[in-house]
């Protein structure tokens, strides 16, 4: 079997670096990737595709609102053809966003049946999403509300909310100068509304996310940012209903497609067996009696089944699962309960203790290995004394130290808006 393709791609931290600066994206300064014939890719916060027909082009997924116009301008470049129908995968605002960018007289826009209620659910939880989100993409609300002016001299917002022209519970096939689609629904590890792309004629799957953000890595089944938990056995279900299909391309949400049926059939194989994997160890752990802190430090997956873990995290999908299948009630404590968190007697165990005693006891814990347990520490004299030069020297090393260690996304993000945050308290200190 050849080496898990995450060891040859970019990963988590690499993400982190080309993504966040200015919420930009470098890549789509370059030109489109011609994949296949008449068949072309687009770089951004999400990939985007282009197909060329004889009879017009046809567009899977959009990009944000900004991307939009930058897609538009690298594919107008390749072909000038009527834009005839533009697909979204899922709903979720980096595949939709840039939908006003494409639309024409007479563009037909496919998607699932679910892609309006996706939507909407994004749209429920803007708020709360658009604060917990900006330590990954900080200034990203400031562009998902921008406007520029129409046309009319009114003004616009640049982040589209398309309506589906077509819309299809199951399955679509369509035909345009010469080129079979066959659209299907395939719920994975995004959205329970994502579909696939199948070219038969050429065997290449167009699948966006359906996998993640990072082919090659465990799905990210609850995301730090907020969102709905994703269940580990509709993703397995997704890659065999794609592996049935016997794809030689597969194009993704990220980065260059994978090409040839071995390499494809190869990674999905590894991928399926590490999450099931993780999946059944859960189980395991649960029905003997453990509880999900012991089974978020020993879950680790074997040798034969690495896969990386730059967007979502094993641990963070042990406990994903654990939730899952029962809930939040862990039966650790009577207080889980109840509305105080364990913060709520941080001041009581400082007053008793001594709060330089208690930053003297978090850098043992730092120096021994131990940063999340210096992190409790410091928080517990931050939540009195919030400007406390030790508590907060020790509290950034910690978050330091984490980073050093990381090469998830998402855990990045994180640590490095606190140490940020941390760093500015201390100055001002």
């Amino acid at each position: 079997m050849s080496e898990p393709i995450y060891r040859i791609r970019p990963g988590g931290r690499d993400l982190f670096d080309r993504v966040l600066p200015g919420v930009t994206v470098p890549a789509q300064a370059g030109p489109a990737l011609a994949i296949a014939p008449d068949l072309y890719q687009s770089e951004g916060m999400s990939n985007t595709w282009l197909l060329v027909t004889p009879e017009g082009r046809i567009v899977i997924n959009t990009g944000m609102g900004f991307e939009g116009p930058v897609h538009r301008q690298k594919y107008d470049s390749i072909d000038d053809g009527p834009i005839r129908y533009i697909i979204f995968t899922q709903g979720h605002v980096d595949h939709v966003g840039g939908a006003d960018a494409f639309l024409e007289s007479g563009t037909e826009v496919i998607a699932h049946a679910g892609n309006q209620s996706h939507q909407a659910l994004d749209e429920m939880i803007h708020g709360y999403r658009m604060e917990h989100i900006d330590f990954a993409f900080p200034g990203i609300q400031a562009k998902l509300e921008a406007s520029d002016d129409d046309a009319s001299g009114g003004s616009r917002a640049i982040q589209a909310q398309p309506t589906p022209s077509i819309t299809f519970e199951d399955t679509y096939a369509f035909s345009l100068g010469g080129l079979d689609l066959e659209l299907m629904w395939i719920p994975g590890g995004e959205t329970t509304e994502s579909i696939i792309v199948w070219l038969p004629q050429r065997r290449i799957a167009i699948v966006g996310n359906l996998f993640g953000a990072l082919f090659g890595h465990v799905p990210n089944l609850v995301t730090i940012r907020g969102d709905q938990y994703r269940d580990s056995t509709t993703f397995t279900t997704a890659i065999e209903r794609l592996r049935a299909l016997e794809p030689e391309i597969l194009a993704v949400g990220h980065h260059e497609p994978v090409i040839g049926a071995e390499a494809v059939s190869e990674q999905l194989d590894r991928l399926h067996a590490s999450v099931t994997y993780v999946h059944d160890e859960t189980l395991r752990y649960m029905n003997e009696g453990k509880d999900v802190y012991t089974a978020m430090a020993e879950i680790r997956l074997p040798p034969e089944l690495e896969v990386g873990e730059g967007y979502g995290k094993v641990s963070w999908n042990v406990r994903a699962i654990w939730e899952n299948y029962v809930g939040w009630f862990h039966h650790l404590s009577t207080t889980e309960l109840y509305s105080q968190p364990p913060t709520s007697i941080y001041p009581d165990l400082v007053d008793l203790a001594g709060a330089d005693a208690v930053v003297e006891r978090a850098h043992t814990r730092l120096a021994g290995g131990s940063p999340v347990e210096a992190i409790h520490l410091a928080e517990a004299v931050l939540a009195t004394q919030p400007t406390h030069q030790g508590a907060l020297s020790v509290y950034r090393d910690a978050h330091l130290a984490l980073d050093a260690a990381s090469n998830n996304f998402w855990e990045i993000s994180w640590l490095r808006d606190q140490i940020r945050r941390t760093e500015l308290l201390l100055e001002d200190g």
